[in-house]
């Protein structure tokens, strides 16, 4: 008797924590469903004329494809085969361009004439 008290409670106990955890998940927990590619296009670069403002590697993970995908402004994303030299060479244009931006000038040097070196507190300037 005993024993199935504290099974009830114990049920009980879980049974409550589930409730609440269930409702204090955050929406951002919440896994976002990209689309992906299903099928790729074969433009050539002189058929795809919309400026490409980003990319993303998709990889094969059936239905998926693998795909580069090319996000425009104009017209949203394309789903491009990734072994053309075009496709591959605005991949790495876009990289670069994306690393000259996101990129931090290195810090500039905080010793100059003045600041003490080794302990001294004295200028070393003799003029």
């Amino acid at each position: 008797m005993e024993t199935q008290r504290i099974l009830m409670r114990s049920l009980a106990v879980v049974v409550f924590a589930s409730v609440i955890w269930t409702i204090t998940v955050p929406v951002d927990a919440v896994e976002k469903v990209v689309p992906c590619c299903t099928a790729i296009s074969r433009l050539t670069r002189a058929q795809f004329t919309d400026p490409i403002v980003g990319f993303r590697l998709q990889n094969e993970s059936l239905p998926c494809v693998k795909a580069i995908v090319f996000k425009t402004v104009k017209r949203g994303e394309f789903c491009l085969d990734w072994r053309p030299r075009w496709v591959q060479e605005e991949v790495k244009l876009l990289a670069q361009r994306n690393k000259r931006l996101t990129s931090t000038p290195p810090p500039a040097s905080s010793i100059s004439k003045l600041t003490p070196v080794g302990g001294s507190s004295q200028s070393t300037d003799r003029s």
